[in-house]
């Protein structure tokens, strides 16, 4: 999950448990509750109001339009090994053959993961070989080496994703082999 991500659910939940905090305190008198009571009183609006948000988001339409286009041309890849790999760690973003689980139909998860794959297509789509003048392969090996692909929420998610340090050194080379050192 992106930094972004995170920061706007933490602002969410701080928003919530402030207009819970607001309505549980207008609702009734502070003096002479339990420290329980007084929990209660802030963390039932609170839940009602986030339930609310929660089912009001899932009306925007974005991120639960899941295309997955036809595979036109993939590249040479330089060895099965290299492109089962490939498949495993980085064809849900980079591929038009996403694999899309059930969350990735809940808002706000949704919006992510349709800008994560969006975005993952647009750099390098090995769906769509050499139809886009600005496909970024040749950084794959770069990118994988320096630890940034696959990111870390994907992985903590997607166990498959997660390679042994071999793998990840048979992936790195693989790709410096299919598609340069960029």
């Amino acid at each position: 999950m992106s930094s972004s991500a995170i920061l706007l659910g933490l602002l969410v939940l701080m928003a919530t448990f402030a207009i819970g905090l607001l309505i549980g305190r207008s609702s009734s008198s502070w003096a002479g509750a339990s420290g329980r009571a007084v929990v209660w009183r802030v963390l039932k609006p609170t839940l009602v109001v986030s339930g609310l948000f929660l089912l009001a988001i899932q009306l925007i339409p974005y991120g639960r339009a899941h295309a997955n286009p036809p595979v036109l041309a993939e590249p040479a890849w330089d060895s099965p090994t290299t492109r089962d790999l490939a498949v495993r760690a980085c064809f849900d973003c980079h591929s038009n053959e996403t694999v899309w689980p059930w969350y990735s139909n809940i808002a706000p998860v949704s919006w992510f993961v349709q800008r994560d794959v969006d975005g993952g297509r647009n750099k390098a789509n090995w769906s769509e070989w050499g139809r886009h003048p600005g496909d970024e392969s040749s950084e794959s090996a770069e990118t994988v080496r320096e630890g940034s692909m696959p990111p870390g929420a994907f992985t903590l998610i997607h166990s498959e994703a997660r390679l042994t340090d071999q793998e990840m050194d048979t992936l790195i080379a693989g790709l410096v082999s299919t598609f340069g050192s960029g």
